[in-house]
């Protein structure tokens, strides 16, 4: 392979040469793609607190469970329905975003401390 100017040219007839150029360009379109389909569903995933506070209650009952503020000052909350156990975790940045983090089933507000006992590695 020979570059010529700013563009790449195969020189020859040697057909490993044009397998790894077309297996290193359809690599780089999969990551490329890839990328793409996460950011957006990233942006799918957050929304004005408001909106998200009000879907969470209305379409799962759920309701703020607990807070707690993060290192770069965003507020993460766990949002959960003690009737029908499903919860959610959110992170809602200082701009007012709030991002759906995780969410799962089997819920229970619990009131003991969970500290190992003496001896006891983690």
């Amino acid at each position: 392979m020979a570059r010529t100017g700013t563009r790449f040219r195969v020189e020859g007839n040697d057909p490993m040469k044009r397998q790894f150029l077309a297996l290193s360009l359809g690599v780089g379109a999969m990551i490329l793609a890839t990328q793409h389909a996460f950011a957006q569903q990233v942006n799918r995933n957050c929304a004005d607190r408001e909106r998200v506070v009000e879907r969470l209650a209305e379409a799962y009952g759920e309701s703020r469970q607990s807070i707690g503020l993060a290192p770069n000052n965003s507020v993460v909350e766990v949002f959960a329905s003690l009737e029908t156990g499903t919860w959610t975790i959110t992170v809602t940045t200082p701009n007012g975003t709030t991002c759906l983090v995780a969410s799962g089933q089997a819920f229970e507000a619990t009131n003991g401390d969970l500290l190992p006992t003496s001896g006891t590695a983690l």
